[in-house]
């Protein structure tokens, strides 16, 4: 299982499940944010747009993803003001030329994203912003894997995103390995950083000897980013979350620590309420969990397209739905 969106769409773009179709399967794992984002945080995402002081500010590719009713597209076809922005830090300066707006950012993402997200609330600390808040999203990878590797999955090895690792080191992986007996190989993005990992989960499948190895050394070390990690930290505490089409996953999401709590943009606005069921029809959780691939999807490149999503993994850049309806459709 390649655990990362961004390297599903890799595998698929450039052919590489097809090329070694004979010897390796491929399934894909739950690492696209915008896939796992739940439809009831999308939901409280366009209730802030539609209030009528408020700016909500996200990344492009959570305009279209559907919460239980609408996306965010619709809110701002319909005048809710939301921005597409292309760092945390551009929301802060919205907020510091806006003193008389509320401005929310929508943190979505995983380790990757969170510093980021963790240096904007401090800078909007240090400026003595009281109109900026973060509408947090976030989840952490290591949680998901053992999720999938508790419930019975028959994975042989896993494609761990080198991004992710990047920030956090290695550290969580080998404890990971350990624990399920399982090859983890740290890989990149690009067809030859693929490869690289696979074989070296072949490698180690062969020998016998499951542990990680650390196949894009070119941007991941084994203690990752310290900076990084001190700064989420100070921020962030880690809480239960739940995945869309996964559920319930303890200790998987970050939220404002204490300190910060009067960036929450829960604290602002009110808390978020449970949506209702999502279409029927849809198996994105199924494709996320990696127990069915996007064409056993009976609404897949008929009823579900970019165009008209019926699941998040059709609507993100880096959903496994996209990447077969763009490359295989």
């Amino acid at each position: 299982m390649e655990v990362c969106g961004g390297q599903t769409h890799a595998l698929i773009r450039y052919g590489l499940d097809a090329l070694l179709e004979q010897k390796v399967e491929f399934l894909h794992g739950p690492g696209c944010p915008v896939c796992v984002t739940p439809a009831e945080i999308i939901d409280k995402a366009v209730e802030i747009a539609s209030t009528t002081n408020a700016i909500l500010c996200t990344f492009g590719d959570m305009l279209r993803v559907p919460g239980s009713a609408s996306d965010l597209f619709s809110a701002k076809a319909k005048g809710g003001d939301v921005r597409v922005v292309y760092s945390p830090l551009d929301a802060v300066k919205l907020a510091a030329d806006n003193p008389r707006r509320s401005i929310v950012f929508f943190a979505i993402g995983f380790e990757t994203t969170a510093p980021a997200n963790a240096l904007a609330v401090i800078q909007a600390e240090k400026l003595g912003l009281n109109n900026f808040f973060l509408l947090s999203s976030m989840v952490l990878i290591p949680p998901a894997i053992e999720l999938l590797l508790q419930s019975g999955s028959q994975l042989d090895a896993l494609l761990a995103p080198g991004h992710v690792c990047t920030i956090t080191g290695l550290e969580k992986y080998h404890r990971i390995s350990q624990d399920y007996r399982i090859p983890i190989a740290v890989t990149g993005f690009e067809p030859a950083d693929i490869l690289l990992g696979v074989q070296a989960c072949i490698d180690m499948l062969e020998c016998g000897s499951p542990q990680v190895e650390n196949a894009y050394p070119r941007s991941t070390r084994k203690l990752g980013n310290i900076e990084a990690q001190r700064m989420m930290d100070q921020v962030f505490r880690t809480v239960d979350r739940s995945w869309r089409g996964i559920g319930f996953i303890p200790a998987s999401g970050l939220d404002l620590a204490d300190k910060y709590r009067r960036f929450d943009a829960c604290q602002k606005f009110g808390g978020i309420s449970a949506s209702p069921r999502a279409s029927e029809i849809c198996i994105s959780g199924l494709i996320l969990r990696g127990e069915k691939k996007p064409p056993e999807c009976p609404a897949f490149a008929i009823l579900c397209s970019p165009e008209h999503p019926l699941g998040a993994t059709m609507v993100s850049s880096e959903g496994a739905c996209a990447a077969y309806y763009l490359y295989k459709k």
